[in-house]
């Protein structure tokens, strides 16, 4: 791609982005999860939405470090998929050392080489295993190539 190309793409994908955002923060709204509200920054408003109940955070957070730790097998294909799909989200969302805050120092790093092992994994290698979900191993090539 030259250069204007791929302004140009990036300029798609960032509107794509903030769409998805939208939808999502809308439907958090929706369920009581989220709640809009309104912010001055000096210049200009914002939109923001903050958490309603903390308790859900801290599930989320508690499924993450569970599935890396305590519950933790050698084998994604064994690892309930939603958990899994927990865990590359909280990484592409860059959100990872805020879950792994109240570990001690020896199971932050374990959770943290565990969560290297995964991200190291070929999602196609992984999908062409027999009995793998060969959509979730789609869905996480997207998010990392």
């Amino acid at each position: 791609l030259s250069l204007p190309q791929c302004q140009e793409s990036s300029g798609i994908n960032a509107e794509y982005g903030r769409n998805v955002r939208e939808r999502i923060a809308k439907n958090l709204v929706e369920k009581g999860i989220l709640t809009t509200e309104k912010q001055n920054f000096v210049v200009f408003d914002m939109t923001t939405h903050p958490l309603m109940d903390q308790a859900q955070k801290q599930q989320v957070i508690r499924k993450i470090q569970e599935t890396l730790l305590a519950r933790w097998v050698n084998d994604p294909q064994r690892i309930e998929k939603r958990s899994l799909a927990l865990v590359y989200l909280a990484h592409a969302s860059e959100v990872l050392e805020q879950a792994f805050a109240s570990l001690s120092d020896d199971e932050y790093d374990l959770a943290m080489k565990r969560v290297r092992e995964l991200l190291d994994l070929d999602p196609d290698t992984e999908a062409a295993k027999e009995g793998a979900d060969e959509v979730f191993w789609g869905v996480v090539a997207s998010f990392f190539k």
